[in-house]
């Protein structure tokens, strides 16, 4: 099935990776030559999204710039030549058939408030939510959670990834069942447990599909 709508929580102020946070948003941060959020909206397209909403702070503008059209930079590569550059930099972002919104967190009261955020944008059906900053190199990621949660009958999937034990006091870790197709049923959810007491090794990861049921 395909994916209207993605919810992106960029609202954080990214205070581990300081300083570098305090002049560029870390989801501007490059891996490589490609920010962190470009790799995250390849995934929403290729989920099939046409509504990218933002729940940014105000503090952040660049990440408004960078979804945004600079038809004076494009026209300027454009009339010296640059093909290359101008590739590069019409790639990025979302297509004229992509509505982007940006609405706003003012105060950091979490994930959870933050999806709320996008509450009046979000439409039909279910959405994605994608957070860029657990970058996932597969942009089918998305995609392929959608396509279970089609079949699956779920009110929500949550991606996951099996961690080495003595790494699940840094995740949130599935109490699960026996795997089902290409999902695996939970029945709670440990936030950063001791090595000791925790469920599963199965963590999860910023990737969502929740039914508008969650509003």
């Amino acid at each position: 099935m395909q994916l209207d709508t993605v919810i992106f929580p960029v609202a954080g102020q990214g205070t581990r990776m300081l300083p570098a946070t305090k002049a560029v948003p870390k989801e501007l941060l490059p891996v490589y030559d490609t920010p962190l959020l470009q790799f995250a909206v390849d995934e929403a397209l290729a989920a099939g999204a046409r509504r990218l909403v933002f729940v940014s702070h105000r503090s952040k503008p660049a990440l408004e710039a960078y979804m945004s059209r600079d038809a004076e930079l494009e026209a300027d590569l454009d009339a010296k030549g640059k093909t290359g550059p101008l590739a590069d930099l019409m790639s990025t972002g979302a297509s004229s058939d992509v509505q982007v919104i940006f609405t706003y967190q003012e105060a950091p009261l979490g994930l959870g408030h933050a999806v709320a955020c996008a509450a009046p944008y979000v439409g039909q059906g279910p959405v994605g939510v994608i957070l860029p900053d657990d970058l996932i190199l597969n942009p089918g990621c998305l995609a392929a959670m959608a396509d279970a949660y089609g079949q699956s009958g779920a009110k929500s999937l949550i991606a996951g990834m099996e961690v080495p034990i003595n790494q699940v006091s840094r995740y949130g870790i599935f109490a699960a069942k026996a795997p089902h197709g290409d999902t695996i049923p939970a029945t709670g959810l440990v936030e950063k447990p001791d090595p000791a007491v925790a469920p599963s090794r199965l963590a999860a990861i910023g990737r969502y599909v929740l039914s508008p049921d969650i509003f």
